[in-house]
């Protein structure tokens, strides 16, 4: 399916990254005066420079634990009528503590994965996506923001249902156009929200993750963070455990060349131990540097497809997006 054409009318492009440091640690501190330090093997990397960012690999307890004194928001539950589809839609909205409809707040679209709807990221208490957003809030490490939790499958089949078959695959991929025409107009226009695509991220696990590439790739003048956790393989041509996939993109396409906007950070994480999309994340961070394109790319010690990679993702990409 044909991609939406891009929106009219410029936003300003975000500048050219340098090259610069950035420290990957594990729940330590980083040590900047000394670069010989061991820091539980790990080291301060060289990489192209995403706004200063300092990647720690696994997400610190005290970040994803519930607190007493914490205003952790609501989550509403809405229905929306996608043109996209013909059918109505289910999304789920988690607003930020003490939200208040007279100010204007940024917006992380954030996309399950494969079997999931919009239940699937908070409705597992493993991922602890409540607690890790409300505690970097509540302590200033993350902008107060709305997340837009959808049903990222956009059949216009009610009776069609995901499996592991290139059919039942191709409306994961339809979501773009869910996405740019109804999703988005409709949070817009039921919330508080600041306006342009520096105010807007995407991030999503495995199939999500797949289609946040996607789509960042697809529509940079959108969304100037993009963010993706185990993405699946489907991006470019290849074949996994699961099936042969044709690719929504070649490799050639794995870049920003030539566009008016390239994110502010790209972020690519999987865990080391991930049996389900074993190499195919780390095979996207390779074509990303053949491309020359700047991005951040890390592994979580031990993690498999599973809620400790997606603490990890939410803890460094939440931080990173909506800076000054």
């Amino acid at each position: 399916m044909a991609n939406p054409e891009p929106a009219q009318g410029a936003e300003e492009a975000s500048p050219v990254h340098k090259s610069f440091r950035y420290s990957v640690l594990g729940n330590e501190e980083a040590d900047t005066e000394n670069e010989s330090s061991d820091l539980d093997n790990q080291k301060i990397e060289e990489v192209i420079n995403m706004n200063g960012i300092e990647i720690i690999k696994d997400c610190p307890i005290e970040v994803y634990e519930a607190r007493s004194n914490t205003d952790y928001g609501v989550i509403n539950h809405h229905t929306y009528h996608s043109q996209t589809t013909g059918l109505d839609r289910g999304v789920n909205v988690l607003l930020p503590g003490n939200y208040d409809a007279s100010k204007q707040y940024p917006v992380l679209y954030l996309l399950h994965g494969i079997f999931g709807d919009e239940y699937s990221l908070s409705g597992d208490v493993n991922n602890r996506l409540v607690e890790i957003i409300g505690n970097l809030q509540a302590d200033g490490s993350a902008k107060e923001m709305i997340i837009v939790l959808p049903d990222m499958y956009a059949t216009s089949d009610p009776d069609q249902k995901p499996a592991f078959n290139n059919e039942a695959v191709a409306p994961y991929d339809n979501f773009i156009n869910d996405l740019v025409n109804d999703l988005i107009p409709f949070a817009e226009k039921t919330y508080s929200v600041l306006p342009g695509r520096e105010n807007r991220a995407i991030a999503g696990f495995s199939m999500g993750g797949r289609e946040t590439l996607f789509i960042g790739l697809s529509r940079p003048d959108l969304f100037a963070y993009v963010g993706a956790i185990a993405p699946a393989p489907g991006l470019v041509p290849g074949k996994d455990w699961a099936m042969t996939h044709p690719g929504q993109l070649q490799e050639d396409e794995l870049t920003f060349a030539g566009k008016d906007y390239e994110p502010t950070v790209l972020m690519i994480c999987c865990g080391t131990q991930d049996g389900t999309v074993g190499k195919f994340p780390e095979s996207y961070h390779n074509t990303f540097e053949r491309n020359g394109v700047a991005h951040i790319w890390y592994e979580v010690p031990g993690a498999d497809h599973d809620s400790q990679a997606i603490k990890s993702g939410l803890y460094n990409f939440v931080r990173a997006i909506f800076r000054d």
